[in-house]
């Protein structure tokens, strides 16, 4: 009531009106930016709740193995068998089972070969580009390498055996990525059935595929034919994961979309050349057999280490690799509850590691490990070990304690892959003339990233079991948000892209796609499955929820689905279940729509309280007229003497000459005192007191030109040369989306002089040239230059060219620029 009051006593209501006859709809075009996220969601059931837990009736399977597998380092094959338990813990009754054949991916019958575009966007791996009205297309050596290798090789799966546990041939059917085995018997639930099966493949050359594993060759080592870096991952045929919410997740493998899989207990025995080193998932089970006496001294020195110990120094790898062997040994690992294994091999890994320390009950102790050849140099010694302790240490803040009792990061062809308890990272130094190996800032900056990223991803998606498949962001999104935290800790001047400025280009690009598409669809998975959500989750945490409800909410998701398996209706529900924060527009608009933030200020207007008292108020509107500029035409005159007409006949004036529209009257005067008599007690103190204060009323008017409706943040500029924030939240977009007013009001003598939205660009609104009233000058750059002359089209002059000497190898620097492929 007295909120409505006040305003009608405004003096400038008609400007307030005007306002709102500009936010209002046009008929049918209204969005409620605002409505329940939970018409988009699953229902809740027995086995995921509202509140977005594992329900009581939660079940996900389990599959354990048992492997034997040999590396043919000459041939670059792996051969292999394995059995296989599946455990099925799901009220549904199995007739097949699916399972997951990556390396299939590699076949030119593939779908990823057959569907792969020439040029366009998207496209993984080498580069090629259509033809335009200027440059003819292009298909870069590196694309014509990968054609080449695949045309070279047999790749893919060969399934020499699918069995049941009494030897008896099982019937499967092969389809593209995937291999349905058909159970000659059903599978009941709280059943397991055992089988095996036998494989062998040509591992692929990861710089020519572009892989997430393979090998890589060394042809300038000194052993004689050069030595291997060999990174196995998606290696062997695994169970593709049957969930409650989509049955048996088998899309085909193309190549983007990574992968789900379901927890097991992994026995691996590992056979390779016996002066390879071996990094994997799981703990060495017989370290006596494969380690000399000095390494695993050294391994048990570096437990309690302060700095990294050298299991295998420097020296030693540089002297391994000079050599082969014809001699092999096998290495066994466990791994309990993980859900995937992957390994690295090599002769030429040097192998540092320390112990990380971090108490509690689940696993006190974790060592960290890196493995890396000669061409990793100080650039590995000094910073992956140390990345790896440092993720571990912010990582577990956020979550929980690191399960597992190994983290390694291994250095190979991948650029940055996770595996549970490994990762491949690609960063190294470079040789120097003089034998020195140097690395750039970019390189350095590269390795810390990338090992806090990949590390990182042994808690998202490798413990808490997000499917890559149908949702990357749930892996790559939240993931990078964290490696923005951690890194940040570790050098906040290194860009880690994760800051809403970081995405302001992409969201109001026209390749935006909402981050809830799935991965194989998206068109620039970058921005939209790694730095979008990311930058959200920031957002979400630093401006709309705080750090405390935040965190206390990341946690909880984290710890519910410890080895289990959320989909994103499971982490919104969780987040605002447990931050008590109605999140429905945040999801809406930052995940499901690909709206941006633009937020303009486009007016504020200055009101004053009227008085009512006609002495007063006339006297300030005389005033506001008196204040208006003089026209040139009155000013022009005045300057030149001109006389007034009625100057000069003074008998032609009257009442109106000395009376005008402002003159007060005893009618206004008793209009005044009526109006203050009718007032109830609690109406005249409240005008009284108000009409007193004579504080400033600001309106500042709003407009929404992205869609995405954001808390508008504000900073107001006062004329004394003070400052004050204001937060105003995004629920002030409920009822009218596309523009809002809002009331300021400050103290007589706090005049407002200037308002900036998103002073310190916290929510990712692409356009700061409307960010300001009154309108700012934007600095911008400008660069002289000076024209050149447009060159005339080159012929051949041979008749010149024909008198060029031929050169020899050695015989000089040729002076035709050569172009490279990438």
């Amino acid at each position: 009531m007295f909120k409505q009051f006040i305003t009608i006593a405004m003096l400038s209501f008609a400007t307030i009106s005007s306002a709102n006859a500009a936010i209002s709809q046009t008929k049918g075009d209204f969005e409620d930016k605002f409505r329940q996220l939970d018409e988009s969601l699953p229902t809740p059931n027995v086995y995921r709740n509202a509140a977005g837990e594992p329900g009581h009736e939660y079940w996900q399977q389990q599959v354990d193995y048992k492997i034997k597998a040999r590396l043919d380092e000459e041939n670059r094959r792996i051969e292999a068998s394995q059995d296989i338990t599946y455990h099925n813990n799901s009220p549904d009754t199995l007739k097949y089972l699916w399972v997951q054949l990556d390396q299939n991916k590699f076949r030119n019958d593939s779908m990823s070969a057959m569907t792969t575009t020439f040029g366009g966007i998207g496209n993984r791996g080498p580069a090629t580009s259509t033809a335009s009205s200027t440059k003819p297309a292009q298909l870069s050596l590196g694309a014509l390498r990968r054609q080449q290798f695949t045309d070279d090789n047999v790749l893919g799966y060969n399934i020499a055996a699918v069995k049941d546990k009494k030897n008896k041939n099982l019937k499967h059917t092969i389809v593209g990525t995937n291999m349905r085995i058909d159970l000659p018997v059903h599978l009941k639930p709280g059943e397991k059935v055992t089988f095996s099966i036998d494989f062998d493949f040509s591992i692929v050359e990861e710089d020519a595929v572009s892989a997430r594993s393979g090998y890589e060759h060394f042809p300038d080592d000194k052993r004689e034919g050069g030595n291997d870096i060999f990174l196995l991952a998606q290696w062997f045929p695994r169970l593709h994961a049957y969930t409650d919410y989509e049955a048996w997740t088998n899309k085909e493998f193309i190549g983007r979309g990574e992968f789900t899989l379901e927890f097991g207990n992994y026995d691996v025995e590992l056979t390779v050349p016996a002066d390879h080193i071996v990094s994997s998932t799981g703990a060495l089970q017989n370290p006596k057999n494969v380690l000399t006496s000095t390494q695993r001294k050294r391994l048990k020195e570096a437990e309690k280490a302060d700095r990294i110990v050298f299991v295998v120094t420097e020296e030693e790898a540089l002297e391994n690799e000079k050599a082969g062997t014809d001699k092999s040994k096998t290495w066994k690992f466990s791994a309990k509850n993980v859900r995937d294994f992957a390994w690295a091999s090599s002769r030429k890994f040097m192998w540092d590691a320390r112990g990380h320390q971090q108490g509690g009950n689940d696993q006190p102790l974790v060592m960290a490990m890196s493995f890396y050849p000669k061409e990793g140099g100080d650039l590995w010694k000094k910073y992956s070990t140390e990345a790896v302790i440092q993720t571990l240490e912010v990582y577990s803040r956020f979550s929980f304690d690191y399960p597992y009792p190994v983290a390694q990061s291994v250095n190979g062809p991948v650029g940055g892959m996770e595996y549970p308890m490994i990762t491949f990272n690609g960063p190294r130094t470079e040789l120097q003339d003089d034998g020195s190996r140097t690395y750039s800032q970019a390189e350095k900056r590269f390795l810390i990233g990338v090992v806090i990223h990949e590390v990182g991803h042994i808690y998202f998606p490798m413990i808490v079991n997000s499917d890559e498949r149908q949702w990357t962001w749930m892996d790559e999104g939240l993931n990078s948000f964290l490696d923005g935290v951690a890194g940040r800790e570790w050098d906040p001047t290194i860009p880690w892209g994760v800051e809403p400025r970081d995405i302001v280009s992409y969201m109001k690009s026209s390749n935006q796609v909402p981050i809830m598409t799935q991965s194989d669809s998206v068109l620039r998975l970058g921005p939209n499955a790694y730095t979008k959500p990311a930058a959200a989750l920031n957002i979400l945490r630093e401006t709309i929820l705080g750090r405390e409800l935040f965190d206390f909410a990341f946690k909880e998701y984290a710890q519910r689905w410890k080895y289990k398996r959320p989909t994103p209706s499971d982490f919104f529900r969780t987040m605002e279940e447990a931050s008590g924060v109605d999140l429905d527009w945040f999801w809406r608009g930052w995940f499901y729509s690909t709206d941006h933030v633009d937020i303009s200020i486009d007016k504020i207007s200055k009101l004053r309280l009227d008085t009512k008292d006609p002495d007063i108020d006339f006297n300030r509107l005389r005033q506001e007229e008196l204040d208006k500029p003089m026209s040139f035409t009155d000013e022009r005159n005045k300057s030149e003497g001109k006389e007034l007409w009625v100057e000069r006949f003074s008998d032609i004036t009257d009442f109106y000459d000395n009376n005008d529209r402002f003159t007060v009257t005893n009618k206004e005067r008793n209009k005044y005192n009526k109006f203050l008599k009718d007032l109830k007690p609690w109406e005249k103190v409240a005008f009284e007191r108000a009409v007193k204060e004579d504080k400033n009323y600001y309106v500042l008017e709003f407009s929404n030109k992205g869609g995405l409706v954001m808390p508008i943040i504000l900073e107001l500029t006062f004329a004394d040369g003070s400052t004050e924030n204001q937060y105003i939240p995004a629920e002030i977009w409920r009822r009218t989306p596309k523009a809002v007013n809002k009331m300021i009001i400050t103290e007589k003598d706090k005049e407002l002089v200037s308002v900036t939205v998103d002073p310190r660009w916290e929510t990712a609104d692409v356009e700061v040239n409307n960010n300001h009233y009154p309108r700012q000058i934007i600095p911008s750059r400008i660069e002289a230059y000076k024209s050149k002359k447009r060159k005339a089209k080159v012929y051949r002059d041979i008749m010149q060219d024909i008198k060029t000497e031929l050169k020899t190898d050695s015989g000089g620097d040729n002076d035709d620029n050569q172009d490279n492929d990438e």
